[in-house]
């Protein structure tokens, strides 16, 4: 059965099954890597974070993350450079895991929707205080005000 298919994976599922491919960057706390499960077939890109609990002295913590790849992904992560770097790469739904040992799916497009209407909201708010600053407000300048909100949404 694919792990796309199910909608949580034991840890123990994922040791058994999972291979590394390929090793893309490993750096101080953050390693990533191009893995397989060795049952379906199916690529995965893997990205491993270490946090280290200060206030319980140092103590190291690993968080997995597996985020599937079609077979154009691979190839474009082994020869092409292409970006991967966690959060910015990781737009779709990808398995993480949690403190009792399981990996759920997690969808990224809630909260990169979530930014998006913040920030088209902070330009709205923007320019009506610019247009409240001009302090003309006939039926042209209001036309022109639309005009340029309606310019910038598309």
């Amino acid at each position: 059965m694919s792990l796309r298919e199910m909608q949580v994976v034991p840890g123990a599922l994922l040791e058994q099954r999972i291979e590394e491919v390929k090793p893309l960057d490993t750096l101080e706390t953050e390693q990533y890597a191009i893995v397989k499960d060795g049952e379906t077939g199916e690529h995965f890109l893997h990205y491993r974070y270490i946090h280290r609990d200060v206030a319980l002295g140092g103590a190291e913590s690993a968080y997995h993350q597996l985020m599937p790849l079609s077979s154009d992904d691979v190839l474009e992560l082994m020869f092409g450079g292409a970006p991967y770097r966690y959060p910015e790469a990781w737009t779709q739904p990808y398995l993480r895991n949690g403190p009792d040992g399981q990996y759920v799916w997690f969808d990224p497009s809630p909260a990169r929707e979530a930014e998006e209407a913040e920030r088209e909201a902070a330009r709205i708010r923007e320019t009506l205080l610019a247009f409240k600053r001009k302090g003309s407000f006939g039926e042209q300048d209001v036309e022109r005000l639309f005009r340029e909100l309606d310019d910038k949404e598309s």
